[in-house]
């Protein structure tokens, strides 16, 4: 069974309310997508910590060959800090 898009974002903006989320489907197969998701929780979180937060977002969809979604291409980041002038 496939996931539709709007669901894998819905889900990721659920965790993380304030969040930039885009979503691609990459195969238009509705198993394989891209998510980008920059969000101020990451703040001082390494990459790997980040990859499992937005996992424990999905709540399961990812789990095992019985899994709704096949596929998750991630890319995280927090938020650049605002420059200062002085």
């Amino acid at each position: 069974m496939a996931m539709e898009a709007v669901e894998i974002e819905r889900m990721i903006r659920d965790a993380f309310p304030n969040a930039d989320v885009e979503i691609k489907d990459l195969a238009g197969d509705g198993n394989h997508y891209a998510a980008t998701v920059v969000a101020s929780e990451f703040t001082g979180i390494s990459r790997v910590k980040q990859h499992q937060m937005v996992y424990a977002a999905l709540k399961g969809k990812m789990d095992g060959p019985a899994g709704e979604l096949h596929a998750l291409a991630l890319t995280t980041r927090a938020p650049a800090a605002p420059q200062t002038e002085g």
